[in-house]
């Protein structure tokens, strides 16, 4: 499919170019430019970040779960801890904070992903703390926000979502009604308002709500906002004013199309372009933030390749006032002009289930889990800058989560699949495995740390 070039690529290009030759070319931008330079004084490699990836695996046949911390500099397992059986769901705060569900249970544990020193360890099994929540609630996924302090679960067994305190262990201070079949909680420390996505009575077909929860010490409803069909998850842009809600069946306009409802979370309604489509069934997101992109995942019909849409999404502010956005207010800006146009829509593997993006939004990895077939569980490499697929890196299994994180001298992106008891590590320099971790057990999913 063509390929429409977003608007202001080249002047970026060339303002960092201006940039690097004025420093004398210490600079690069990002990974196509690597100038080399001679040091006047020997100098070692440059250090990596401190920072973890966290592992969370289920043996089977009712053993124990099992999280691993795993060192980002060097790809080795600095601490094991044990969870309840049958883990389902792994949350993690930007301040380190994991929680563990056990949908068959209710079982809610917390821990700290971090490791002081081998002397004096903290990601240890008798620093786990749990609650469970009431019988029957299932629940489903968590949101951990260390600002104001808050963990939403969603429970699809009782139609509500528990607001907790956070931390271990996190307190439950009010269960909340939603919409029916609730599946995600959309939000970031930076959003006024959270929102509960629920999938209605009969989903696919009943049309989906998000309900707005303020994101304060009250907790209290502030709306319910209709989106799209069988809505499955959501992200919500650098500052939080505007939340996206990808519904996997789309809606009645869209056809057999996904769509992404657009939520002005401020105005605590859908915004002036309330939905962009997508492709077939859209499951995940990322945001791009030095570039305003949102990166859609379509997972397609499985048997064929699916698609990466990566939709243009720059709000106005003050500081970017043009005759095409004369209204821009830097409290609630509105937006920009070619907000909600999609860019380009690349094919990636079959049955892609998920896309994380690094920080320097060069890049962008799909996680396709594949048909079953040998080959078809691949990590496909997206180059944001020219929008078109770089590399398809192999996987073994059936891929379940991804995360990706940048890094000097390179970033890292680590990968689980269901049916293997290994995390694969992928250098994003050269964009290929180069580490595979044991997790004792089958992966569940995988987070990096804040650093």
């Amino acid at each position: 499919m063509a390929v429409k070039q977003k608007a202001g690529r080249l002047p970026v290009v060339a303002a960092c170019v201006a940039s690097t030759i004025a420093l004398g070319g210490v600079l690069g931008c990002g990974n196509s430019y690597r100038p080399v330079v001679n040091a006047i004084n020997p100098v070692g490699p440059s250090s990596q970040p401190e920072k973890y990836a966290l592992a969370l695996a289920d043996p089977g046949n009712g053993g124990l779960g099992v999280a691993t911390l795993i060192d980002f500099s060097g790809d080795t397992v600095v601490g094991t801890l044990n969870t309840a059986p049958v883990p389902s769901f792994l949350g993690l705060s930007t301040a380190n904070e994991g929680y563990v569900l056990h949908q068959n249970t209710g079982l809610v544990e917390a821990f700290t992903a971090s490791q002081i020193t081998p002397a004096n360890p903290t990601f240890i099994t008798r620093n786990v703390t749990s609650t469970t929540l009431p019988a029957g609630s299932a629940p489903l996924t968590a949101l951990a926000l260390p600002n104001p302090g808050a963990l939403y679960i969603t429970e699809t067994g009782t139609s509500r979502v528990a607001a907790f305190t956070s931390g271990a262990p996190p307190t439950i201070r009010q269960e909340l009604p939603v919409g029916q079949n609730p599946t995600y909680v959309v939000g970031s420390n930076n959003s006024q308002r959270v929102f509960v996505l629920a999938a209605g009575t009969n989903p696919g077909v009943s049309v989906g709500t998000a309900t707005g929860i303020e994101n304060n010490a009250s907790n209290a409803v502030s709306s319910t906002i209709a989106v799209g069909r069988n809505p499955v998850y959501g992200v919500v842009n650098v500052d939080g004013r505007r939340a996206f809600v990808l519904n996997k069946a789309g809606d009645a306009a869209s056809g057999t199309s996904g769509t992404v409802s657009v939520i002005n979370v401020q105005g605590n309604t859908l915004d002036t372009i309330p939905r962009i489509v997508v492709g077939p069934n859209p499951v995940w997101a990322d945001v791009a933030t030095n570039i305003n992109e949102l990166a859609v995942v379509n997972a397609g019909d499985g048997v064929s390749a699916g698609s990466l849409t990566v939709v243009n999404i720059p709000l106005c502010s003050a500081s970017t006032v043009t005759t095409t956005n004369p209204a821009c207010d830097a409290t609630n800006p509105v937006d920009a002009a070619g907000f909600g146009s999609v860019l380009a829509t690349i094919p990636v593997g079959i049955n892609p289930v998920m896309v994380a993006i690094l920080q320097d939004a060069n890049k962008a990895y799909v996680a396709n889990a594949g048909n079953g077939q040998p080959g078809t569980s691949t990590v496909s490499v997206i180059d944001l800058q020219r929008l078109v697929k770089t590399a398809d890196i192999p996987i073994g299994g059936t891929l379940n989560w991804i995360s990706a994180t940048s890094g000097s001298p390179t970033g890292k992106v680590y990968v689980t699949a269901s049916t293997t008891q290994i995390a694969t590590v992928i250098r994003t320099d050269t964009d290929e495995v180069s580490a595979t971790v044991p997790l004792q057990g089958y992966g569940v999913a995988i987070k990096v740390t804040a650093p």
